[in-house]
């Protein structure tokens, strides 16, 4: 189904309307939830050890909760093509869940090197993005090149660090992504609030 061309301008301008007013509306909820995440995110950067901790925790139920629901699921479906694929996947959420739960601590350490690799692979892959597109993106490129050294950078501090930084890592990042996430929407609240 496609669109008419003429017709899209119009609904996006009535969609941004929409999000506006509601964002008007409602600017103290997002005021009150801004505020709230950057507690937690400050809490996490002052504790991150519990932080790491609850991040681990809290994945692990994820895993193990909705593995048991793939597990209903997969059986419910039981006639459906791919239900041993299906069994499997959901059998290891359910095992990856228990493990996170049962050794939270090990589990800490195994996400702390994910992170660490991720951080790796996404700097190197930012930095040959940045390469490839210097033409292109003329001066915005050596923003891409520094983003890239310093996924590189945060990837040795954590790696390097192992197994001493799994204690830290991902409580500070995740910290630092509610900070930024809650102060974003404080300044969204505000600017709603005046608008």
């Amino acid at each position: 189904m496609t669109l008419p061309q003429d017709r899209l301008p119009k609904d996006i301008a009535k969609l941004q309307s929409d999000m506006g007013a509601a964002v008007k509306t409602h600017w103290k909820a997002f005021l009150f939830e801004g505020i709230l995440l950057a507690v937690l995110g400050l809490a996490a950067m002052i504790v991150p050890p519990l932080a790491s901790l609850a991040v681990t925790i809290f994945l692990g139920w994820m895993f193990l909760i909705s593995g048991i629901a793939g597990l209903v699921v997969t059986y419910w479906a039981r006639q459906m093509p791919g239900f041993w694929w299906s069994l499997f996947s959901a059998a290891l959420a359910v095992l990856a869940g228990l493990v996170l739960l049962a050794r939270p601590m090990q589990g800490v350490l195994t996400l702390t090197i994910i992170v660490g690799a991720y951080f790796l692979i996404e700097g190197v892959t930012t930095i040959m993005y940045a390469l490839e597109h210097r033409r292109e993106l003329s001066g915005r490129w050596s923003w891409l090149l520094v983003s890239g050294l310093m996924d590189i950078l945060i990837s040795f501090l954590i790696i390097a660090g192992l197994p001493g930084s799994a204690e830290w890592a991902i409580g500070l990042l995740v910290g630092i992504n509610l900070v930024l996430g809650g102060a974003s929407l404080v300044g969204m609240a505000l600017a709603a609030r005046k608008a």
